[in-house]
């Protein structure tokens, strides 16, 4: 913020030679009152610079400054007086016209009576060697005006000499750099340094976060030893990482400007300057000279129960596949985070059945303390009456954006309870688990709640009996990711039983590569090459998966390009073309790869013409310079033609970071003896299952199960409607991003960026004997919204710039295999829908009496839908069995 435009920096004999010389800051001369001008303006836009298509408003005023007191044992110590006069406030664009909000409106209208008063009386600076000492005013002025005051008082702290130092102002304790020219001296704040206290959050991964910029520069103009003149620019913009049409931005500009001197009053006496101040006015106050939070009190707003009511409609069950839906999901979410336990509490008593669960998920994702204690009260997870209830909000506690230990302790202490259903207990784990990541990290893994929770799933994983509290606490532990519970997840991936041993190297396999080391890795190798105990097929190439994804040695790849040819006939073929995908999307493993295939021992004809059906691919769905999103489908069969496991998963990267939007995995097992087939080596006495698992933007969901037995099954097969399972279903608060802003003029901002989604994602196993045909089917539907704004406000006039973009869209993967003869043929196909694409702005110029101005743009488009290629060979087989599948549908025989 702009230092004072004025102030004659005396050259006088009796104050110091020159500009050059002077080693401290700005210096007034005796018995001299100074006159300047002085304005603030803030303007909004997309961070495009045209003013025409700005919103924002400039506070203009003449300013009278003079020099009270001079300590008489130094000339660096000084009391001055800064007196705002005749203030205007006005549109920054004169383009406005008719529209202008303040057209009509004289100050005290604007403004209001009280407010001109006070933001006229005068202020008292106390400067040593250039930097504020104390900042005096009246108490009990209105926060948003005193502010204002604030702002123009920094700009009388300043040094003549370059270097760097921290300096205490209206943006708070900031490190600035000055750097002294002849005719000026500049001076730059690091923003991003600044110590105040603010409210604001932001989303943990950076795929789902914003990026923020701030800069800040001052110039003081120096004329003949005067300053003469002062200008600064402050600028703060936003834009979101993965969506960049979500953008804005705050240019903040400040100008001092010394128009005459003029006889003033004369230096009054004294050493003790609060004597002086006392003196001038025995009402004076010290008050911080950073500034101070206000909030703008709303006239006439609806009440939590009112919002309710306007909201509800919005979320019914048939509603939720719109974008609107997420549009009033987010709105409300605001609403709640101002609202208190009663409130909330009344609306969640009072709604029904079907529309509650929507209400769950926006209380949940409001993350206060009073919508936590709320929903923690409304649920009884004692009870099996509101299951679907309790899932939702675990799911919602999961997702949080910035979770906190009260969160965490609350689910801690639920955990201890008792419960109407083991599902509900497990996932209160597993979403334990989630939180401690996220927690760990903010840099909150010391926090008792997060030790007590890392105890609590390493000692229930150490000391479990059940086979279903092991698989609790290793779903846990999956999402904590604790870099102490590998050797753990190791010794359960060696020594476990089927899907034990499976679900600890899945585990193991969404470790950073950091933590993947030779000793981990030996033991992945002795697993994948069984040196101790046979494994099933989904064991043993999850392991080799995580080896060739993280670093493999030379004589890593080799050996497992060697066993290619000697194991099971569906496993050769998925780990050759598992080597083909690292190959072709040239993963960072394609470089070893391609070294070790050198070697024609490893790289033959024999080992690479393997028949078979599974298979491995990856893909992008969308690619831009600055990111990404890739899809990856591998697919494992028994030799008997059966599914073994389906794995479809969508990562989306920017710049360096990465995010595991969703993983739908359908497994199943011990089918063969339905047609009479030889199960695999290691798998001759599994358990006939077939179930579904997902992680949802890195969160690992509780798996659910189509059926578990062989009774279970054929009472399935027999009463079979064909309907999907739900994996997950629900309202998302997705990115979640918050930043009050002091802005150095004094006035006050906020960057919010909001985004969220209604989920589906179903998946059904059909299996016919008839047919001898089996078919996966996995369906996500999805509606989004994403909304960034940026307001600035002076509590009497408020700008704001609101962007958002919304959509809806789906994409189902089914796979068919018809097992009648070998090689079985295999069909996949993979579409995304077309989508909706439709954009918002709306700018705004509002007075605190009501009178405002709004320009709104709308722009719509649709994106077609997508193929994507799922493997390359035999593509035309699809056609011959099957009638041709949609335009949209990318299919292949194998």
């Amino acid at each position: 913020m702009i230092l004072l435009a004025v102030l004659f920096l005396c050259f006088i004999s009796s104050y110091s030679a020159s500009v050059k010389g002077h080693t401290t800051g700005l210096s007034l001369n005796n018995d001299r009152l100074y006159k300047l001008t002085y304005s603030t303006e803030v303007l909004l836009d997309r961070g495009k610079g045209k003013l025409q298509d700005s919103v924002g408003y400039r506070i203009s005023s003449n300013v009278d400054v003079v020099l009270l007191w001079r300590n008489p044992d130094g000339d660096d110590d000084q009391l001055i007086q800064i007196t705002m006069k005749d203030v205007n406030v006005e549109n920054v664009n004169q383009q406005r016209g008719e529209k202008s909000i303040f057209k009509g409106k004289n100050p005290p209208k604007i403004i209001r009576k009280e407010n001109l008063e006070a933001l006229q009386r005068p202020v008292l600076l106390h400067l040593i060697h250039g930097k504020v000492k104390e900042f005096y005013s009246y108490a009990n002025e209105p926060v948003a005006i005193e502010n204002l005051k604030r702002g123009l008082a920094s700009l009388f702290q300043m040094q003549l000499s370059s270097g760097t130092t921290n300096e205490v102002d209206i943006s708070g304790d900031c490190k600035v750099t000055y750097q002294a020219h002849q005719d000026k001296v500049i001076k730059i704040k690091a923003l991003d340094s600044c110590k105040i206290e603010r409210s604001g959050f932001t989303t943990s991964n950076q795929v789902l976060g914003v990026t923020s910029k701030a800069t800040s520069v001052t110039t003081y103009k120096i004329e003949d030893s005067f300053v003469i003149a002062v200008l600064a620019e402050e600028t703060h913009a936003f834009r979101m990482n993965s969506l960049q049409t979500i953008a804005g931005k705050i240019i903040s500009k400040q100008k001092l400007e010394l128009k005459t001197t003029e006889a003033g009053p004369r230096l009054m006496s004294g050493k003790q300057v609060a004597a002086i101040i006392k003196a001038v006015d025995s009402e004076y106050k010290a008050l911080p000279i950073v500034g101070q939070d206000f909030q703008s009190k709303c006239k006439r707003c609806p009440s939590l129960s009112e919002h309710w009511q306007s909201t509800r409609k919005h979320l019914q069950p048939d509603n939720l596949s719109k974008a609107e839906a997420v549009r009033s999901f987010l709105a409300f979410i605001q609403h709640l985070r101002t609202a208190t336990r009663e409130e909330i509490l009344q609306i969640l008593k009072a709604e029904n059945k079907e529309v509650l669960p929507q209400l769950v998920d926006a209380v949940t994702s409001a993350q206060t303390s009073d919508s936590l204690d709320a929903i923690l009260d409304f649920l009884d997870f004692k009870s099996d009456s509101s299951i679907i209830l309790q899932e939702r909000f675990l799911y919602a506690c999961g997702f949080a954006s910035h979770p906190n230990e009260e969160l965490l302790r609350g689910l801690i202490s639920k955990f201890k309870g008792s419960f109407a259903s083991n599902d509900i207990r497990e996932t209160v784990m597993i979403i334990i688990g989630a939180l401690v990541k996220k927690l760990c990290q903010n840099e909150g893994c010391k926090l008792k709640a997060v030790v007590e929770a890392k105890k609590l799933i390493l000692g229930g994983l150490e000391r479990a009996e059940k086979k279903e509290d092991t698989m609790m606490y290793l779903l846990a532990l999956k999402n904590a990711l604790l870099p102490e519970g590998i050797p753990l997840l190791l010794k359960f991936a060696e020594a476990g039983e089927g899907p034990v041993s499976h679900l600890a190297t899945t585990a193991l396999q969404r470790y950073d590569v950091s933590f993947i080391t030779d000793e981990v890795k030996k033991t992945l190798n002795r697993i994948y090459h069984q040196n101790r105990k046979v494994h099933e097929k989904t064991v043993r190439t999850t392991a080799a998966a995580i080896i060739l994804n993280n670093n493999p040695s030379y004589i890593e790849v080799k050996n497992i390009l060697l066993s290619i040819g000697e194991l099971p006939k569906e496993m050769n073929k998925y780990m050759l073309t598992l080597v083909q995908d690292i190959l072709r999307f040239e993963m960072p493993a394609s470089k070893m790869v391609r070294r070790v295939l050198k070697e024609m021992v490893a790289h033959n004809y024999d080992r690479f013409s393997k028949s078979g059906s599974s298979s491995a691919y990856t893909g992008y769905i969308e690619r831009t310079p600055h990111s990404a999103s890739t899809y990856s489908l591998d697919i494992l069969y028994s030799g008997s033609g059966i599914l073994r496991r389906s794995n479809l998963n969508i990562f989306q990267y920017v710049g360096k970071a990465h995010l595991h939007s969703s993983q739908v995995v359908i497994e199943a097992q011990g089918l063969e003896a339905l047609i009479a087939a030889t199960p695999d080596e290691g798998e001759e006495n599994l358990d006939s299952y077939a179930g579904m698992s997902a992680i949802l933007f890195d969160v690992q969901l509780r798996p659910v199960t189509f059926f578990n037995g062989y009774s279970d099954l054929m009472s399935k097969m027999l009463s079979a409607s064909g309907d999907p399972i739900s994996v997950v279903k629900g309202l998302i608060l997705l990115i979640d991003h918050s930043q009050e802003l002091q802005l150095q003029s004094g006035l006050k901002a906020n960057m919010d960026v909001q985004g969220g989604l209604a989920i589906d994602i179903s998946g059904a196993m059909e299996f016919s004997l008839w047919y001898r045909e089996s078919k996966t089917r996995v369906k996500t539907r999805v509606a989004l919204a994403i909304t960034g704004s940026i307001t600035v406000d002076s509590s009497f006039v408020k700008t704001g710039l609101e962007i958002s973009t919304e959509t809806e869209t789906g994409l189902e993967f089914i796979s068919t295999v018809q097992f009648s003869q070998y090689p079985f043929l295999v069909c996949m196909q993979m579409d995304k829908d077309g989508a909706p694409l439709r954009q918002f702005e709306t700018k705004y110029e509002r007075l605190s009496t009501g009178r405002g101005y709004v320009s709104r743009r709308r722009k719509e488009s649709l994106i077609a839908g997508s193929e994507f290629p799922l493997h390359q060979e035999n593509s035309e087989m699809c056609k011959v069995v099957f009638a041709p599948e949609p335009a949209s549908t990318s299919s292949g025989w194998f």
